[in-house]
């Protein structure tokens, strides 16, 4: 050995300093990219690189994005920058959030990792709605119920959540949360049902509340009937709804008269013995993908130019095949990435089903 140290011995070249956790930002040393979030009905959620899925053509089977658990689907799906905040609203109206690089990345075969393994949760309390923020600004949180209220609370109220959570809307027993948005403050609102309607109202009729009220009427509903969807109108969005049976539509937004909130609202999409009812809407541009989610844990991702817009009253066309016993449970938008492999068709479906 001391052979070696006279041969090849050589004086340190490496110079090592005191390094104090608040001169290194941990943030910057990980990489940005947009990753799609999933989140199961049992509470386990994960992300994946939004790469991991190609795009596909309208009416195709998909692939396996989830592996779940007998009786576990999937509920939830966004995409989201590594770098966003992601506000979770649960089941009992309190907020929570996190890193979208604090979720666990792992493979389209993965279950997930359990929520309450990240946030404190009490017992009972499940996540029923969640956006993802890069910044706290000026613009507003719009919070939907399954009963027709709505609520609008300025952004910055929710920059400063605590550990256990902070009270985002205070809840009915019987009210669940269904949809969280982000408005301007002077922009249109559209509420969807599960029957099919949809009522469309300007933001400014519902007052600026505090993170504790209850909300106003947003829309009034048939005896059954329940909130499944809402959609923040912005220039050149279309609106895209989608049954549990797989057929769906896209339709202008400009067929959406604006009435006021707490009307029944206007026929949106027909469900019909083939659609069964409509489990969600989302607004959506030529230039997006969508990306659909079974309770299966099929996913198909697909670009929103193969959906041709049509009316208001229409059945819509197949969007998404399902094996037998299966139901849509989510669709999310998506930005377009370019695929350098053919997508599939469904050339058979494109006429006449609407």
């Amino acid at each position: 050995i001391l052979e070696m140290k006279r041969k090849y011995g050589d004086p340190r070249r490496t110079e090592i300093l005191d390094v104090f956790e608040d001169d290194i930002d941990l943030e910057d040393l990980i990489e940005e990219a947009m990753m799609a979030v999933t989140i199961s009905q049992d509470g386990y959620i994960k992300r994946m690189p939004l790469s991991t899925y190609r795009s596909q053509g309208r009416g195709g089977k998909g692939i396996t994005g989830s592996s779940t658990k007998e009786g576990d689907s999937v509920e939830h799906l966004f995409a989201a920058s590594t770098h966003d905040y992601i506000l979770f609203f649960t089941s009992r109206g309190r907020l929570h959030w996190k890193k979208v690089y604090d979720i666990p990345e792992l493979s389209r075969q993965a279950r997930g990792r359990a929520l309450v393994n990240l946030m404190q949760c009490e017992d009972g309390e499940s996540v029923t709605a969640m956006i993802p923020v890069r910044e706290f600004d000026d613009r507003f949180v719009v919070m939907a119920t399954s009963y027709g209220t709505i609520k609008r609370t300025p952004l910055k109220a929710f920059s400063r959540p605590k550990r256990n959570g902070i009270i985002a809307v205070k809840l009915r027993e019987d009210h669940k949360l269904i949809g969280v948005g982000l408005t301007g403050g002077d922009q249109d609102i559209v509420l969807g049902t599960r029957q099919g309607r949809a009522n469309r109202f300007h933001e400014k009729e519902v007052r600026s509340m505090g993170r504790t009220a209850s909300g106003v009427r947003g829309v009034k509903l048939r005896p059954g009937d329940e909130v499944v969807g809402m959609v923040v109108v912005e220039p050149g969005v279309t609106l895209l709804s989608l049954c549990e049976n797989g057929f769906g539509k896209r339709t202008p937004i400009d067929d959406y008269p604006v009435k006021h909130r707490g009307n029944y609202g206007v026929i949106n999409i027909k469900t019909s013995s083939r659609n069964g009812p409509c489990m969600g809407i989302i607004g959506v541009f030529e230039s997006d993908d969508i990306m659909m989610v079974t309770a299966r844990g099929m996913i198909v991702r697909t670009p929103v130019e193969n959906i041709r817009p049509i009316g208001r009253n229409a059945q819509g066309v197949r969007m998404i095949r399902l094996n037998d016993g299966d139901k849509v449970v989510s669709v999310a938008r998506l930005e377009h990435e370019e695929d350098d492999e053919t997508p599939e068709t469904d050339d058979g479906q494109q006429n006449g089903e609407a």
